[in-house]
């Protein structure tokens, strides 16, 4: 069975035992985390849509690990100017492992 779920307004196509990193969410490693907008449910039966989401399903998930993405550098140039900023960024993730996916 899979799902497509909305985390951090992105959406994840998500099935039971795999992993995904989604924006930096509250709570601790090995805390439980409750999804409960989901969009679609496709598996068992015909597919289930929803307007915008599935009325009654839930994706029970583990939270892994905080991470941090590759740095990513901003350079800004205005020639003639004397204008030159040089900054970096990381963004932070939250690793999910999906345990279950219920209607």
């Amino acid at each position: 069975m899979a799902a497509i779920i909305e985390a951090g307004s992105k959406q994840f196509k998500v099935e039971e035992g795999s992993t995904i990193l989604v924006d930096l969410m509250k709570g601790e490693p090995g805390d439980s985390v409750e999804l409960d907008k989901v969009l679609a449910v496709i598996g068992d039966g015909p597919a289930v849509f929803g307007k915008p989401y599935v009325e009654g399903a839930k994706v029970q998930a583990t939270l892994v690990a905080h991470t941090k993405g590759k740095k990513i550098i901003v350079f800004k140039y205005k020639p003639k100017k004397r204008i030159r900023t040089h900054t970096g960024h990381r963004q932070k993730y939250t690793e999910l492992k999906i345990e279950k996916i219920s209607v």
